[in-house]
């Protein structure tokens, strides 16, 4: 199936099926010219599929490029994009190139960022290999590095031209990976789809486990359709766009806080998501019966991670440097019932620290 994201001139196709891959020769033939076609993947992947890739390109006759980056946060960083830079130059990339993204979230927001800015800018595709990158991070332009004060403070928005999303790929991930890209299919449901919260209420096992591909793929065909809804509204995250953001205000700052090492991003995003429902309460926008609703899945999901060495104020601390915040004070993403969300400036911050200290004590309501 595909999923168009309507963008005007940067609009895309997004196409979901398991045993997609095998469409990448035709793909690349159909989107770029033969000028040099540079492959950004991670150790862990290349591991997995270099020779698989390898096998489909040469089906292009195109000249290829597979550039590996170490696995990990960390390669989000100015270091690793000069240095992927470096091998463009050195292999006589120029503004006919195209980068292809092949792997999760942290290659395709490198990749990405390194594609908007080469040469001011050459084409780039997305191959998200994990259900985080395949429901969120290869969709919708959102490209970057982190910097030591914050997640993805360095980036631009910079659309592919196509995504190519294959569940079959998924096979090779393991069972915390599943769970922590869970967490953004559900935060689709939270934010604005009731009947597929439900539908991810009933099928949670059946969906972890991968093996219904129809199921599967109708998950992440509603979640792409979510996102570029949501996108398409808002391209460069002027308003509405934020409301994707749910979950996230608290879950960046405890990414930042443990040094991006502890948890994985999906990981921090439930935690986030626990305080963003209390919020929600506290503030009397949901009722607790509506919360402990909304916690269900979520709580099933939780990581075995203590975060009782962090402080509250370390989290606030770390809030300071979200992107979504201004001198008007901290935008949050919060509840008015499942499915529906609202964003608001106008926080009790006596609120936000019982919200943090709630998720760091790992509290029940």
């Amino acid at each position: 199936m595909i999923v168009n994201v309507n963008l005007g001139e940067s609009s895309y196709p997004i196409h979901i099926q398991a045993g997609q891959l095998k469409m990448l020769p035709q793909l690349v033939r159909d989107f770029f010219d033969d000028e040099g076609l540079f492959v950004i993947t991670d150790q862990n992947v290349a591991d997995l599929y270099e020779q698989k890739l390898k096998n489909l390109l040469e089906q292009t006759g195109y000249r290829y490029h597979l550039l590996t980056v170490p696995a990990g946060e960390s390669s989000k960083s100015f270091a690793v994009v000069n240095e992927l830079y470096t091998q463009l130059i050195e292999n006589n990339a120029s503004r006919k190139s195209a980068v292809l993204a092949f792997g999760g979230g942290v290659v395709g927001d490198l990749a990405g960022f390194v594609a908007a800015t080469f040469m001011r800018g050459i084409r780039f595709a997305q191959i998200p290999t994990t259900i985080l990158s395949q429901v969120d991070s290869s969709v919708g332009g959102k490209v970057g590095v982190n910097h030591a004060l914050g997640k993805n403070l360095i980036g631009a928005f910079y659309q592919p031209v196509f995504v190519l999303i294959d569940p079959d790929v998924l096979e090779t991930l393991d069972p915390r990976e599943r769970y922590a890209g869970l967490a953004e299919v559900v935060k689709y449901g939270l934010i604005q789809d009731r009947g597929f919260y439900e539908l991810l209420r009933e099928n949670l096992s059946a969906i972890q486990s991968l093996q219904d591909k129809d199921l599967l793929e109708k998950v992440l065909a509603t979640c792409c359709r979510i996102k570029a809804d949501v996108v398409q509204q808002d391209e460069k995250e002027g308003g509405w766009r934020a409301v994707l953001n749910f979950g996230h205000t608290i879950g960046h700052a405890l990414e930042a806080v443990t040094g991006y090492e502890t948890l994985l991003h999906g990981e921090a995003v439930m935690f986030g998501m626990r305080g963003a429902v209390y919020l929600s309460m506290a503030g009397g926008h949901i009722s607790k019966k509506t919360a402990q609703e909304s916690l269900l899945l979520v709580d099933k999901m939780i990581p075995a991670v203590s975060l009782k060495d962090i402080t509250v104020n370390d989290v606030l601390n770390a809030m300071q440097h979200d992107k979504k915040r201004s001198q008007a004070g901290q935008l949050w993403v919060l509840l008015q019932n499942i499915g529906q969300v609202f964003l608001s400036r106008d926080v009790d911050a006596r609120h936000v620290a019982d919200a943090i200290r709630y998720v760091l004590e790992q509290q029940t309501l």
